[in-house]
């Protein structure tokens, strides 16, 4: 899998989904995910398949946090895990091999283990302080993260506490994939942030 640049993840935007998925079409965003921890299963399946039909026959591949069963039912591109999710081999038997699965990790030793595994991307943070999460995993720092990069033959997506001003870290650590989910989704600027974003990579790689 090649690698997949800035990583954009739904999750209490200020935007409308519908909205944030057209920019990333027209961004040019190769991995979109919705992460709903909230909304009731008809309203996360009917913003599922809303976003789907939207990407449908794009470079943007559409990714459900957690929930195979919705991936399923809105014909995701795939889905991504969590440490206490179900098992990648399960997630295969179900979605078939022809589907994206991410594993998230936050230690050297869990992403070694995920890379055993033969995920398509694994995630890796949270690289700085982060409240997005209830319950905050210990923050990892840039100097694992270059660890990770070099065992890792897939992609890597940096996460945690990612914005404008610790990007540059990121980028400099070697990362070729990262999110900045506040950045993105606590605003209503989000093509020209992603354009920003954009270009920092652009000019630091």
């Amino acid at each position: 899998m090649e690698e997949i640049g800035l990583y954009v993840i739904i999750t209490n935007p200020s935007l409308p989904c519908k909205r944030i998925a057209e920019i990333c079409v027209e961004k040019g965003i190769k991995m979109l995910q919705l992460r709903d921890k909230f909304s009731d299963d008809k309203t996360l399946l009917t913003t599922a398949k809303e976003i789907q039909a939207i990407v449908k026959g794009s470079c943007t591949k559409f990714i459900i946090n957690d929930r195979l069963d919705i991936a399923l039912l809105a014909d995701a591109d795939g889905v991504h895990l969590g440490q206490d999710d179900i098992s990648i081999e399960d997630a295969r038997r179900i979605l078939g091999n022809d589907k994206i699965i991410g594993l998230s990790t936050h230690s050297l030793e869990q992403a070694r283990i995920a890379l055993a595994k033969n995920p398509s991307y694994i995630g890796f943070g949270p690289i700085y302080p982060t409240p997005t999460k209830q319950i905050a995993d210990p923050v990892v720092g840039t100097s694992l993260l270059k660890e990770v990069l070099e065992i890792a033959e897939i992609p890597v997506v940096a996460i945690g506490g990612i914005d404008e001003n610790t990007a540059i870290e990121v980028i400099e650590a070697g990362a070729k994939t990262f999110c900045a989910v506040r950045y993105l989704m606590e605003c209503e600027q989000l093509a020209e942030r992603i354009d920003y974003i954009n270009s920092m990579m652009k000019d630091n790689n």
